[in-house]
């Protein structure tokens, strides 16, 4: 799968962020389902949810959220 990156800002630095469209696309519906902006809940998931690379904590908390869902 080809992967897209992303470039925001997590806490005042600029950062990028390379996923594959499913999951960007997966974080603009959990977004939007919350009332945050992309950026802010890639925040909360760098700040809460990270114990590897960002792009791993993104994933994971993507998949817990989709467990919940079931």
């Amino acid at each position: 799968m080809n992967q897209i990156k992303k470039s925001l800002i997590l806490s005042g630095h600029k950062t990028s962020i390379a996923l594959e469209k499913e999951f960007w696309k997966a974080l603009e519906i959990i977004s939007e389902n919350n009332n945050i902006g992309i950026d802010k809940l890639i925040e909360k998931i760098d700040k809460k949810e990270r114990n590897g690379s960002l792009a791993s904590a993104i994933r994971v908390f993507i998949l817990k959220k989709i467990m919940k869902l079931n």
